[in-house]
């Protein structure tokens, strides 16, 4: 690795992983076919049907899910700017806040979530997957009555398939998983519309309703919960948002980036809650009762053609997911840690290998857990997500200095105390903490804001810490400022020479 060094870099801050890039070949589709990847799949399926059983009516729904994307797509773009305009992935913007070496601090806390979702999603993924295997091989079954550690054999070899088929997508690096989410988030679109389809012409038209549950709110007594359920939406795509720039690096232009967003956000978020909602609402004329799983819809489809290509669907659909929202993110961020002895397949395969030992499975049937665990992941996201927009749009006025970004020389623009910028991880923890006791509390009612309560607390905090603070622009950029001002100076005596001899 040693070879492809740049000049000035060392190899504890660069690999060929973690450098600028000099190739951003993505355009508007392909940012737009990644977010059609994290939407697509049966977490967000659930999760867009829960927001139409909160009791508000279904014209209250949509308005609330409308202003939660639009924030969600605002504050995209704007956690987009800085890796699009370097062309470096979410640990690497880090530095500009928390120093060289301080930036492993959110680097870890973002790949740690990583391991932790990218298990769950397996797992959720797997259960699709033994639809298919039971559909086929009916003798299966018999795996599906013993268990090791929690799940059953069945559960296991779906499991398994599901973590190598995965791998290999990610193996081929990140023009493979361009690809791959290419068709992927369009493939589900195409099944979803079918299976839509084929649930009003069973249920019947009349039967169709938007609201998923008893309307309880009315008048001014609505504004509580969809303000509750404009919250909802940014917090859960909270995690993908903190890292996005570990793909918008790869877009050909920052306004590439903001139309991929719009297409990807506001437009296809709200098409496809419309689809679901659709197919939720008609599992109950079809089937007897309310179905929120994808998966068991199509579990009871009577057509094993129909059964199998749906459940093939929503496999592809959260691998999509589980690629780009839980496999890259911890690549770049454990390759972050010792980038001379961890690439980026290597810090894949130690957040693929640790989602085993976590067992997803036994974290996701555990509403309680699973509650804890959404309003913790908020708690340390949001302060992480105001401190990096404080400091590149108002400390910085969003000037980037690439090379001291892989600098370990005291003296660069990012070196601050030893390559770690304390008061970055001061406003940091307190900002954490109030969320975390929020959490533990069990304040439900502002634990559904942790989002947004710890992003306005890490970025006051850290506005106030920075405060006063000389922000230095590097010694590359001291010497050509330096130099600049030189032939400034000679070329204005110049000037008076000419003067003067007129």
């Amino acid at each position: 690795m040693s070879e492809h060094l740049p000049a000035g870099y060392s190899d504890r801050l660069f690999n060929e992983d973690l450098g600028p890039l000099k190739d951003k070949n993505w355009n508007w589709y392909n940012i737009f076919a990644f977010w059609m990847s994290d939407v697509h799949s049966v977490g967000g399926y659930v999760f867009a049907g829960s927001l139409f059983a909160l009791g508000l009516t279904s014209w209250q729904v949509l308005v609330s899910l409308i202003i939660g994307i639009c924030l969600v797509n605002l504050f995209c773009n704007w956690v987009a700017r800085p890796s699009q305009q370097a062309g470096i992935p979410y640990p690497v913007a880090c530095r500009l806040a928390f120093g060289v070496w301080g930036a492993n601090v959110p680097a870890i806390i973002r790949g740690l979530i990583a391991v932790a979702w990218y298990g769950i999603q397996t797992f959720l993924a797997s259960s699709a997957l033994t639809i298919v295997l039971l559909r086929f091989f009916p003798g299966l079954e018999s795996l599906a009555h013993g268990s090791f550690a929690g799940l059953s054999y069945l559960g296991w070899l779906g499991f398994s398939i599901m973590w190598v088929l995965q791998a290999i997508v990610f193996w081929h690096g990140m023009e493979a998983i361009k690809r791959f989410i290419d068709w992927a988030g369009p493939a589900v679109y195409v099944v979803m519309f079918l299976l839509a389809g084929w649930i009003v012409w069973k249920a019947g038209v009349d039967n169709i309703s938007l609201n998923l549950g008893e309307v309880k709110y009315e008048g001014w007594s609505a504004l509580g919960p969809m303000i509750t359920a404009i919250a909802l939406v940014v917090s859960y795509f909270s995690g993908p948002m903190l890292n996005f720039g570990d793909f918008s690096r790869y877009g050909k232009t920052f306004d590439e980036v903001k139309r991929g967003n719009f297409w990807g956000l506001p437009v296809n978020f709200l098409a496809f809650s419309i689809v679901t909602v659709i197919i939720t609402s008609g599992t109950i004329p079809v089937f007897g009762h309310m179905i929120t799983d994808p998966i068991e819809t199509v579990s009871k489809i009577d057509n094993t053609m129909a059964a199998v290509l749906g459940a093939f669907t929503f496999v592809t659909a959260t691998i999509g997911i589980n690629i780009v929202a839980n496999f890259v993110s911890p690549a770049f961020d454990f390759s972050n840690v010792a980038p001379k002895h961890i690439s980026f397949r290597t810090g894949g395969f130690i957040a693929a290998v640790g989602s085993i030992f976590i067992t997803p499975w036994n974290l996701f049937n555990s509403p309680e857990v699973i509650h804890y665990t959404l309003d913790m992941l908020a708690a340390f996201i949001g302060p992480l997500f105001g401190i990096l927009l404080v400091d590149f749009y108002f400390v910085r006025n969003r000037k980037i200095v690439v090379d001291d970004l892989y600098s370990d020389k005291p003296g660069g623009a990012y070196w601050y105390d030893n390559g770690v910028n304390k008061r970055a991880i001061w406003a940091l923890a307190p900002a954490v903490l109030v969320g975390v006791a929020i959490t533990l509390s069990g304040a439900k009612v502002l634990a559904d804001f942790n989002w947004f309560i710890g992003c306005a607390l890490g970025a006051l905090f850290y506005h106030f810490a920075m405060k006063g603070q000389a922000v230095s622009h590097g010694r590359r950029n001291e010497g050509i400022e330096q130099a600049l001002k030189q032939e400034a100076e000679l070329e204005i005596g110049s000037r008076f020479a000419t003067e003067a001899a007129r």
